[in-house]
C-alpha cells in the first residue's frame, strides 16, 4: 500500500470517529512526512491465530452476553506520528509526537507510543486516550498493551462510557481480553459537574478492587465503600452488580418503606427474576405491622406477536374487623392480568381482567386508589383494515361500594360492534353501516339481548362564497329480546333509586320481543368567517343544524337502558344527531341545534377557541323529558346554553372550560374547568367540577323514592410541583369535596432527582369510608440508584402523590 494510500485511509477513520478532543488532519509536510509517517501492514508480528477467537460465552437468561472484540490477524494497524525511530539492537520501534494509531475498532491516542517486538507489546505514554469497540474511552498517563489491544496495564487510569459512567482507578490490568481488574478505584453513573469538575456526584462505589468481566456483563466489588454527596455511608467487603451495559439482570431491587394508620410501618422489598429475555417475575412481598405479610408477584412475558402480564397478590391475616368484607375470611387476595396479541397486521385479541376475593382488599393495602368504585374486565377481539372496524367484548361489571345495587353488577357476553364505509362516494355522499349486537345479564335478575343495524349518509357541499351545507340521514332498526322480574320481585317500592326504578319500571310489563325503528334526516349549515390582523387569524363560525325523525317510537320504557344511563350535555354533543350516550334510548321528534364558534389562531401554534350553543325541541315527543333525564339541561322545548372555552399555549399552558346554564335566568348548572401550567420553576394543575343533583319526583309512581344524587356535588382539585433548585422538588395536592366542605384527599411531598439518583418523600392523606376502609395518613419513602434498581428520569414533579388514579396528578 502506498504512503498516499495510508494517508487516506489514516483521515478516512478519523471522520468516523469524532469527539476524541483533537484535530486529526494531516501534520506532516515536505521531508518530514517521508521519515515520520508510517503505514504498518502486519509489520508489528502476526498476531497467533488464537487471538481470533470470540471471547464471549453462552450466556443463561439470567445475563447480557456481551462480545469482547474480535480483531482479525491481517489486519493492519494504522499508525500516524510526527517522528519515529527504530532502535534495531534493542527490537524497539518509538513514535513521538501527537501519536494516532487504528487497529480494526480500536482508536489509541498519546504523546509517545513505543514497541516492544520480543514482547509484542505497546507502551503508551503521555495524555493516553483509548477508545474500544463499546464506545468507552479510557484515558491514562500510562498504558500498556498486547500487540492486539487485548491484554494490558494501564496506570492512573480513567474509563467512561459512551453514557457517562465512570471508573478511576490508580492503575488496571487486563486479562484474556476478557477481565479488567481495578486497583483503587471508584465507580459512578453520575455525570461530572460542569461548575465545578471537583465536586463529589452524587452517589459513588469507592473499592480496594473492582473485576469487570466482560463475558458475564459483571462488576464486583471488593472493600467497597458508598459515598452519597461524599460521605461514606455503607461499607461492605463485597458486592457485586450487573455492568452499565446490562439492561436486566436478576436480583434485589431497591426496598421501599411506608407508614399508614391502617397498616402500621411497612416495608416491600423486590427480587427481579430475568428468566429469559422475553419473560421475567418479579417477587415483592410486603410485610406489614398491622395486616400480615402480603405476597406480590409480577410475571411479564413478551412474544413475537404480543404480550401478558399476570399478577397474583394474596395475605392470610384472618380479617377480625366485621366491618370489612372478607370478614372471617383466612386468605385474601386478587389476580389481575392484561394481555394483546396481533393475529395479522389488522386483527388482534387481548383481555384486561381483575378477579379479587372482597370488594376492598386491593384498595385496602393499596394496590389500587381508594377512589376507584368499580371493577371492569373484558376479553376482547377488534379489527380495522381499510375502513372496516371490528369489535367483540366480553364484560364483567362488579361494584366496589357497599352502598351500590345489584343491577350494577352485570355480566356482558358479548358486545359486537361492526362498521363499514363504502368506498366510493353515493350520491355524491359517505354511506357508511354500523350494527351492535349484545347480550346482557344483571345480577337483578335482567337479561336482555338485541340487534342493531342502522345506515348512515351524509355529504358536504360548498359554494362560492365559502357556505358549508352539510345534509345528512339515517336509517335504523332494533329488535330487543327481554326477560326482567318485574317490581314485586325486587321487593317492593319503598327504597328503589332512581336509575333502579328506570330498569324496573321498564320490566313492568310483558317480557317477549319488541320491535323498534327509526329515521332520520337532516341538514348542517356552517359559514366560516376568517380575518387576519398581525400575527393572529380569526374564524368566525355560525352553525345550525335541523334534524326530522318520528314524532314518537312508542314507549322507550319498554326497553331496559342500560347503556344511555349516563348524560352530561355540552357543547362536545350539541350537533350529534343523537345526543343519547348508547343505544337503549333514541331521540324523537324535530330538533333544531344552534351555535357560534370564534378562533383565534397565532403564528407560533397558540390558539383559544370558544362555542356557544343551544338546542331545541321544535315538534314530537322529548324523550328527555323523562324521571331520569330531568337535570340534564334538554328536559324543556328551549335547553340550557352550552359553552365551551379551549386555550392551547405552547409555552406549557392549557385550559379547558365547559358550563352550562339555565335557559331561563343564565344561572350556571353544571361546569367543568381544566388547567395545566408549566412556566419557569412551577408546574401547577387545576380542575374543579360542578354537577347537578337528579333528585325529581316520580311522576309516574309517587310513592318511590327517587335517590341518586341527592344533592349537587362541586369538587375541586389542585395539584403543584415548584422546583426550588434543578434537583429539588416540592410538591402538594388537595381534593375537596366544595359542596360537602370536607377534604378527600391531600398530600406533600418533596423529591430529589439528578441523572442518577431519585428519591420521594411523601406524605398522603385520605378521608374515605367504605366498609373497613377507614380514613388513613400515610408515609411513603422510595429511592433509586441508576444501574443498581428501578430508575426512571424524569423532568417534571407531576404524578408523584397518591397512588395509580388516585394520584392527585392523574386524569380523573
Amino acid at each position: 500500500m502506498t504512503m498516499r494510500a495510508a494517508l487516506t485511509t489514516l483521515q478516512a477513520m478519523r471522520r468516523a470517529l469524532p469527539g476524541l478532543g483533537a484535530s486529526y488532519g494531516p501534520r506532516l509536510s515536505g521531508a518530514a512526512a517521508s521519515s515520520a509517517a508510517l503505514l504498518f501492514v502486519a509489520a508489528i508480528g502476526a498476531v497467533s491465530a488464537s487471538h481470533d477467537r470470540a471471547y464471549a460465552q453462552a450466556q443463561t437468561g439470567l445475563e447480557q452476553i456481551v462480545k469482547a472484540p474480535n480483531i482479525k490477524s491481517s489486519e493492519p494497524m494504522l499508525l500516524q506520528a510526527d517522528e519515529l525511530i527504530y532502535e534495531n539492537d534493542n527490537a524497539r520501534v518509538s513514535a513521538k509526537g501527537n501519536v494516532e494509531v487504528y487497529y480494526g475498532d480500536y482508536t489509541l491516542l498519546a504523546e509517545r507510543i513505543v514497541y516492544n517486538r520480543n514482547t509484542n507489546t505497546l507502551a503508551a505514554e503521555g495524555n493516553v486516550r483509548m477508545k474500544d469497540p463499546d464506545g468507552a474511552v479510557i484515558t491514562a498517563d500510562q498504558l500498556t498493551l498486547t500487540d492486539d489491544f487485548r491484554d494490558g496495564f494501564v496506570d492512573a487510569l480513567k474509563f467512561v462510557t459512551k453514557d457517562d459512567t465512570r471508573i478511576v482507578a490508580r492503575s488496571a490490568s487486563r486479562e484474556a481480553g476478557n477481565v479488567t481488574v481495578f486497583e483503587k478505584g471508584m465507580f459512578t453513573p453520575c455525570k461530572v459537574c460542569k461548575e465545578n469538575p471537583d465536586k463529589p456526584p452524587t452517589w459513588r462505589i469507592r473499592a480496594g478492587k473492582i473485576t469487570h468481566k466482560r463475558d458475564q456483563a459483571k462488576l464486583t466489588f471488593n472493600d467497597a465503600a458508598f459515598d452519597f454527596f461524599g460521605v461514606p455511608v455503607l461499607w461492605m467487603p463485597y458486592f457485586q452488580t450487573a455492568d452499565p451495559t446490562v439492561k436486566r439482570k436478576s436480583g434485589f431491587l431497591i426496598p421501599s418503606y411506608s407508614h399508614s394508620n391502617e397498616l402500621g410501618n411497612t416495608v416491600q422489598v423486590p427480587y427481579y427474576f430475568a428468566l429469559s429475555d422475553t419473560y421475567d417475575f418479579t417477587f415483592a412481598p410486603m410485610w406489614t405491622e398491622n395486616a400480615g405479610t402480603l405476597l406480590l408477584g409480577d410475571w411479564r412475558q413478551r412474544t413475537a406477536n404480543g404480550g401478558y402480564n399476570l399478577e397474583l397478590a394474596g395475605v392470610f391475616d384472618n380479617v377480625n374487623d366485621f366491618t370489612s368484607p372478607a370478614f372471617g375470611d383466612d386468605f385474601r387476595g386478587s389476580i389481575k392480568t392484561k394481555g394483546r396479541f396481533a393475529l395479522n397486521p389488522f386483527y388482534s385479541w387481548g383481555w384486561d381482567v381483575l378477579l379479587e376475593t372482597d370488594e376492598t382488599f386491593r384498595r385496602y393495602y393499596n394496590l389500587d386508589s381508594r377512589l376507584r368504585t368499580d371493577r371492569v374486565s373484558q376479553l376482547y377481539l377488534e379489527g380495522l383494515r381499510g375502513r372496516n372496524y371490528f369489535s367483540t367484548r366480553f364484560y364483567n361489571t362488579q361494584s366496589l361500594l357497599f352502598t351500590d345495587e345489584e343491577f350494577s353488577e352485570a355480566v356482558v357476553y358479548p358486545i359486537i360492534d361492526y362498521d363499514y364505509i363504502v368506498d366510493t362516494p353515493v350520491v355524491g355522499g359517505e354511506l357508511s353501516f354500523n350494527s351492535n349486537t349484545m347480550v346482557f345479564s344483571s345480577a337483578d335478575g335482567t337479561d336482555s339481548n338485541r340487534f342493531i343495524v342502522e345506515a348512515n349518509w351524509r355529504r358536504q357541499l360548498t359554494d362560492g362564497i365559502g357556505q358549508v351545507f352539510t345534509p345528512f340521514g339515517r336509517l335504523r332498526g332494533d329488535v330487543y329480546s327481554l326477560d326482567s322480574p318485574g317490581l314485586l320481585e325486587l321487593g317492593g317500592t319503598e327504597d328503589i333509586s332512581n336509575a333502579e326504578l328506570n330498569n324496573s319500571l321498564a320490566s313492568n310489563r310483558d317480557n317477549g320481543t319488541i320491535w323498534r325503528g327509526n329515521a332520520v334526516a337532516g341538514l348542517e349549515y356552517r359559514y366560516p368567517f376568517v380575518a387576519s390582523t398581525g400575527r393572529v387569524t380569526h374564524t368566525i363560525e355560525p352553525i345550525g343544524q335541523i334534524i326530522a325523525r318520528p314524532d314518537a317510537v312508542g314507549d322507550q320504557q319498554e326497553i331496559p337502558n342500560e347503556d344511555a344511563l349516563s348524560l352530561v350535555f355540552d357543547d362536545t354533543i350539541l350537533f350529534d344527531i343523537d345526543k343519547f350516550s348508547g343505544y337503549d334510548r333514541i331521540e324523537t321528534g324535530t330538533r333544531a341545534n344552534v351555535g357560534f364558534g370564534y378562533t383565534a389562531q397565532l403564528m407560533n401554534g397558540t390558539y383559544a377557541r370558544t362555542v356557544i350553543g343551544q338546542s331545541y325541541q321544535i315538534a314530537g315527543d322529548n324523550e328527555f323529558d323523562n324521571t331520569f333525564y330531568q337535570s340534564s339541561g334538554l328536559a324543556t322545548s328551549n335547553s340550557d346554553y352550552v359553552t365551551g372555552v379551549y386555550i392551547q399555549a405552547i409555552q406549557g399552558f392549557s385550559f379547558t372550560g365547559q358550563a352550562r346554564f339555565d335557559q331561563d335566568n343564565f344561572d350556571m348548572v353544571r361546569t367543568d374547568l381544566g388547567s395545566t401550567l408549566s412556566y419557569g420553576p412551577v408546574q401547577a394543575r387545576v380542575n374543579y367540577a360542578k354537577v347537578p343533583g337528579t333528585v325529581e319526583p316520580s311522576d309516574i309512581t309517587p310513592n318511590l323514592t327517587n335517590v341518586v344524587n341527592a344533592d349537587d356535588s362541586e369538587e375541586i382539585l389542585l395539584a403543584g410541583a415548584l422546583a426550588i433548585t434543578n434537583e429539588w422538588w416540592l410538591l402538594g395536592n388537595l381534593r375537596y369535596d366544595i359542596a360537602g366542605e370536607q377534604t378527600i384527599t391531600d398530600g406533600l411531598g418533596l423529591r430529589y432527582q439528578d441523572d442518577c439518583f431519585k428519591i420521594d418523600v411523601t406524605y398522603q392523606r385520605s378521608y374515605i369510608r367504605d366498609q373497613d376502609i377507614e380514613p388513613d395518613e400515610r408515609f411513603l419513602f422510595k429511592f433509586a440508584l441508576k444501574y443498581l434498581g428501578e430508575y426512571e428520569a424524569s423532568t417534571t414533579g407531576l404524578g408523584l402523590l397518591g397512588d395509580g388514579d388516585e394520584s392527585a396528578f392523574a386524569n380523573d
